[in-house]
């Protein structure tokens, strides 16, 4: 039980981190899609956000704590004599807190930076190894699409993401940077990250977002929105109970397995009674009444039976780490588990023993004495 649950519980608690290491409460509003010539694109391909949408989320809607702008470009970076192709991000300066995302090195860029479109840049992990060799790049020039960057930060490492995306791979700039030095636009963003005050509020900060955003591009009645709204609630919910399924499950087989061997142990202590019943002749001769012989007999079931427990414990602590050592399979042992282990344990021992030990004070002690 113990090796199955963790097993369990480790993927749910990898898909969890997976989802949190994009950022907590969050929610992405994108362009909607466009016709062009009679065929339509997918959703991002109309040009419907503007910056001054995400200035309005956080001013109008009170479910939200916080928005950025995101504008993205790819571009080859160079730095002396190397050089490496990434994506770069622009945003504003409220994206640490969003995607939980901290600083371990230097600063994140301020107001300021993006209110003066300022050639700073926040690197990631895996730009720190392949343009800098390890060593320490705060202050240092970068050169992006020939526009000199000065690197004022370095990100946490993260990681790759669900998809195998190497989340360390990016560089942060202002979004006001990004649009006029490299995209040579002002007008249109890719799309609008916010995060909510609280979990619980991403769904009232999803209907805030749409009211608010109708309002502003003019969409009268049933008209279809220009934009999309997306809550990542959704896929950790359904994530989550994804991986509450499975545990559910393993835990399922694990419990037949402890039934089968309570059945084993009432098959001992059975066995135990036959053997030992010129003993329980005697005792009950000399006196014993029939609850100290039920009492003696369900003690030894207990005995048994928790002792197996304490040893399966053992083991399936054991065998947890080799399943996470040999496989690479994430393993989460829990308290609980090794808990409810124990209290099974002495439950089996109780159950399972109990037949057994009425059995051998029901005996009759003359006929006990005559056994052979």
């Amino acid at each position: 039980m113990i090796a199955m649950v963790s097993v369990g519980q480790g993927a749910q608690a990898t898909i969890q981190d997976q989802i949190s290491s994009v950022g907590t409460n969050i929610l992405y509003v994108w362009p909607a899609s466009k016709n062009v010539g009679g065929a339509r694109t997918g959703a991002g391909g109309a040009n419907t956000l503007v910056p001054d949408d995400a200035d309005a989320i956080i001013r109008e809607c009170s479910a939200v704590a916080a928005a950025t702008p995101i504008v993205q470009a790819g571009a080859q970076i160079a730095y002396t004599n190397q050089n490496w192709n990434t994506r770069v991000q622009g945003v504003n300066e409220k994206t640490p807190m969003i995607r939980a995302w901290p600083v371990v090195k230097g600063d994140f860029f301020t107001e300021g930076d993006v209110r003066t479109s300022a050639r700073v840049a926040v690197i990631g992990q895996t730009l720190v190894d392949n343009l800098f060799g390890g060593t320490d790049p705060i202050g240092e020039t970068i050169r992006i699409r020939q526009l000199p960057f000065r690197v004022i930060g370095v990100l946490a490492s993260k990681g790759q993401n669900a998809q195998g995306q190497d989340q360390d791979d990016v560089i942060f700039a202002p979004y006001t940077t990004v649009m006029k030095k490299m995209l040579n636009s002002q007008l249109n963003v890719s799309y609008i990250m916010v995060s909510a005050v609280r979990a619980d509020a991403t769904f009232t900060a999803e209907q805030q977002i749409t009211d608010l955003l109708r309002q502003r591009h003019n969409i009268q009645g049933n008209q279809q929105d220009d934009f999309q709204v997306r809550n990542l609630t959704d896929i950790a919910d359904a994530a989550e109970a994804t991986n509450r399924i499975m545990t559910i499950l393993l835990g399922s087989v694990a419990g037949v397995s402890l039934l089968v061997g309570g059945i084993g142990i009432m098959n001992i202590m059975l066995v135990s009674v036959t053997e030992r019943t010129r003993e329980i002749g005697i005792r009950m001769a000399i006196g014993a009444r029939t609850t100290s012989v039920r009492q003696q007999f369900l003690i030894e079931s207990v005995a048994i039976s928790v002792l197996g427990g304490l040893i399966g414990i053992v083991i399936g602590i054991i065998t947890s780490k080799i399943i996470s050592t040999a496989l690479e399979w994430p393993t989460l042992i829990s308290s609980m588990s090794i808990v409810i282990s124990v209290i099974f344990s002495a439950a089996v021992g109780i159950s399972f023993g109990y037949y057994p030990a009425r059995k051998a004070a029901s005996l009759d002690p003359i006929e006990a004495l005559r056994y052979e």
